[in-house]
């Protein structure tokens, strides 16, 4: 309490006498001590004409670059060396997020893939409802079975 008392009446005798003693940043970036009038601003904004480049460092850096990819139109995926990716459409809906899909351009005699929903999609909650367009990635394995990777919109 003493303490601050002090310091108040520091400052109002030194504001009282008309000069302050204060630090300003200099383009050299040391500090200075340096003598200004009561009147003047203490700090004064740094004028630099050239344009600053702004480099971003973790997170900053991490989320910029996610705002990018967001702003693009085509999606961006791995490509897988196994698996066999068609386009199709949703003929059923099973239970256990269970689909049946007839693959676009494929003749009318083969049957229906049965396909489930991929964990992205589970996590985020996409639903899927009949009649939707798909991308669905099959097993060279088994062709009647896949995996339901992107729906369109």
């Amino acid at each position: 309490m003493l303490r601050s008392l002090i310091l108040l009446c520091f400052a109002l005798l030194a504001l009282s006498l008309g000069e302050v003693r204060a630090f300003t940043v200099n383009l050299s970036n040391t500090p200075t001590l340096s003598t200004r009038s009561a009147t003047a601003p203490i700090f004064q904004p740094i004028l630099n004409d050239s344009p600053s480049s702004t480099v971003l460092f973790g997170k900053k850096a991490a989320r910029a670059q996610g705002n990018e990819r967001k702003n693009k139109t085509e999606r961006v995926k791995k490509q897988k060396d196994d698996v066999i990716e068609v386009e199709a459409v949703v003929l059923e809906s099973l239970p256990n997020a269970m689909f049946r899909c007839a693959i676009d351009g494929a003749p009318e005699t083969q049957e229906p893939v049965l396909a489930t929903i991929s964990g992205r999609i589970r996590k985020n909650f996409v639903k899927i409802l009949v009649g939707d367009k798909v991308t669905i990635e099959l097993s060279p394995y088994d062709l009647t079975r896949g995996r339901i990777t992107f729906r369109y919109r």
